[in-house]
Order: C-alpha cells, then structure tokens, then sequence
C-alpha cells in the first residue's frame, strides 16, 4: 500500500514539472508579445488638408423676388365698335406703332364725309362774309357767327378722324404679345381686354431689403438671379433704384434691379432666388465648412503641426484640436472670426473619425474642390 502511494505521489511531482514547464514557456511569450506590442507604433492616417489663406471678400444677401416688364399691360378697346379684321398672330413679337386689330368704320368713314362737307360750306360762308365786310354790307354779329361755324365744323371734322383713328387698335410699345381674347366679328365695348403686351428685354427684378441693409444699398450693387425654370443659368444686373420711404408695415424697402433678357427667358411674373452683393469688401479667413466639428462646447477644427523628431528621424505630423468662432457662410466655406491664421494647415474632411495627438500624413489626391460660388448640377 505504501508502495502505491510513492508511485502515486512519483507520477504528481512529474506532472507538476511539466505544467510547471509549459507555464513558465507560455510566459515568457506572452512577455515577448508585450514587449513587441509596446515598441510597435501605429502608421499615420491619410488626411485631406486645406492651407487657409487670407480673401477679400463681398458680403452676399440672399433674397427673393419677382420678375417685372419695364412696359406691360392689357391692350383694352377705346370705344366700343366690331371686330372687322385681326392683324397679329398670339405670341408675335411687335414694334410700336404695328397695327393690332381694325374695326368696322363705315358709319365713321360717312359722319367725316358729312362733317368735311359743313366744314367746306362753313368755309365759303366765312369767305364770302370777308368779301362782304369790305364794303360794310355784314353786320359784326353776322361775322363772327360766320367765324364761328367754321371753328364749329372744324372742331367735329377733327372729332371725326379721332373716332376713326381709334378704330385702328396699334402696339404702344415694342414687345411681345399673348394670347388674344377677341375673334373677327366680336362687338367690343369700351375697355374690354383684347391681348397682354409685354417688354421682354431688359426687365425688372423686384425685391424687399430689411431697412437694417439700407446702409449697404446703393445703386449699381450687382445682383445674381436663378429661377427654377432655368436652374443651370445665372442672369446677371444691377440695382437701378429703390424706394425713398420704408414700408411701415414690414420695415422693408422695395428694391429694383434691371437684368437683360435677350432671349426672353425671364418673364413678368416669374419668382425667382435673387443673391445680392455688397459694396464694402472685408479681408477674412476662409476655411470648408466640412472641416468643422460642431459640438456641445463650440465647434471646432483639427490644425496639422509638426511633432517632435525621435532618433534623428523627420519630425511627425500630428494633429491639435482648436476651437473657433465662425462668422458667415459663402458657399462650400465659412468665415473663422477666430481660432486660426494664415498659413494654418486643417483637416478639411472626415474630422469626425480622429483624435488629437494623432500621427496623420497628408494625401490631397481625393480632396473635394471647395468653390465659393458652387453650382452643383439638379439642384
């Protein structure tokens, strides 16, 4: 019994050595592991940079506003009459003075011959009553009745021609014609609406300004117009006038603008996005706005600086976490009031994903191109 129990505690010492032995192996690798772990360095992340740099720059004013003919109306009829012949096609383009629409005159065209028939009568009544206060033989009264009858007939003789010239409906003013609401045979009373006329180029942009602007407002400010209709073109004019007196009600001054139009591609009535620019330019720092973290504290940006040189070797790029204040946009940028200065290279995108202190290298060879005036395409 004895016997067993030497072997038995034989075989435990034996396998206490070997586990003993395995251990001790697995930690001497795990020490090496950690030793090789803590020498081992992470490499740098690629980021996009951005160099900020100084700009002079004009403040824009984005508005809205409507689009308004320098001449338009409604051609309406100026006595009453029936439509005898129309002249024009719906949409023409017209001078001033184009004959529109002729109406019947016959009953006209007859009161004028009668009228230049008492006129020519009156006439020789006042030539032979001349002939006869030669010789004394007309009273004064007489005379002046003579003169008076021709003044008289002269007076419905002209009369007359004016009736018939209003039978004749013309353009007032060069442009471009709607559709028409009369047809041949229609008898018209005064004033009814017969077709739109409007001036196409140039034209009037119109739009309110809030009166704390009225400082910046001055006449000749270049103004930028984008309609949806043709939302790819940008029409360009400038400030022709404003309202002298401020809109009581809103605090607002009308504001108008005078844009060519050549190809008739703005029209009376269109709404439009209208972006002014300012007179006074400012210098200021420029940065994208997609550099930007927006958090609880302020916002901030990350700012690309040189770390310090180990074992002789070049200098590392590592990043720094710098609050900003911001002031206003302008396209795929935005104003820093403070935080950076000039030559400040940034992280321009993808902030979201880093941290400070850590080692970055700098790869622009996908970095967006930021524009101040973007015109991206579908929008």
């Amino acid at each position: 019994m004895l016997k067993k129990l030497l072997w038995v505690f034989a075989g435990l010492v034996v396998v206490a050595l070997i586990v003993g032995g395995i251990v001790q192996v697995k930690m001497q690798q795990f020490d090496t592991m950690g030793t090789a772990a803590a020498q081992m360095t992470m490499p740098p992340t690629p980021v996009n940079t951005y160099t900020v740099e100084q700009s002079q720059w004009r403040p824009r004013v984005s508005l809205v506003g409507s689009v308004k003919p320098v001449q338009g109306t409604v051609i309406n009829t100026e006595i009453d009459g029936t439509v005898k012949e129309i002249k024009f096609s719906a949409g023409a383009d017209v001078k001033a003075g184009d004959v529109l629409v002729l109406f019947d005159d016959e009953i006209e065209r007859a009161e004028l011959r009668e009228a230049e028939v008492a006129a020519d009568r009156a006439q020789l009544s006042l030539t032979r009553a001349k002939e006869l206060s030669k010789t004394r033989n007309i009273s004064q009264l007489e005379f002046d009745n003579a003169e008076n009858d021709v003044k008289q007939a002269q007076a419905r003789l002209n009369y007359n021609r004016a009736v018939i010239a209003k039978k004749t409906l013309r353009a007032p003013f060069d442009g471009k014609l709607g559709i028409r609401q009369i047809s041949v045979g229609q008898f018209l009373n005064r004033g009814t609406p017969v077709v739109s006329l409007q001036s196409l180029n140039p034209v009037y942009v119109e739009f309110s300004l809030s009166q704390r602007r009225l400082g910046e407002l001055a006449e000749g400010l270049k103004v930028e117009v984008v309609t949806d209709a043709y939302p790819e073109q940008k029409f360009v004019g400038k400030i022709t006038a404003f309202n002298p007196d401020i809109d009581p009600n809103t605090r607002n001054v009308r504001v108008q603008a005078t844009l060519d139009n050549p190809e008739g591609k703005l029209r009376p009535g269109m709404f439009v996005a209208i972006e002014m620019i300012l007179a006074q330019a400012r210098d200021v720092l420029f940065i994208p706005s997609t550099a930007v973290l927006h958090g609880p504290y302020g916002s901030s940006i990350y700012v690309v600086d040189k770390g310090e040189a180990k074992d002789g070797g070049d200098a590392p790029l590592v990043l720094r976490q710098q609050l900003v204040r911001l002031g206003e946009t302008q396209g795929d940028f935005v104003i820093v009031v403070e935080g950076v200065k000039p030559g400040d290279q940034i992280v321009s995108t993808g902030s979201f994903k880093l941290m400070p202190g850590m080692s970055v290298v700098i790869d622009n060879k996908l970095a967006p191109d930021f524009k101040l005036n973007p015109q991206p395409k579908n929008t």
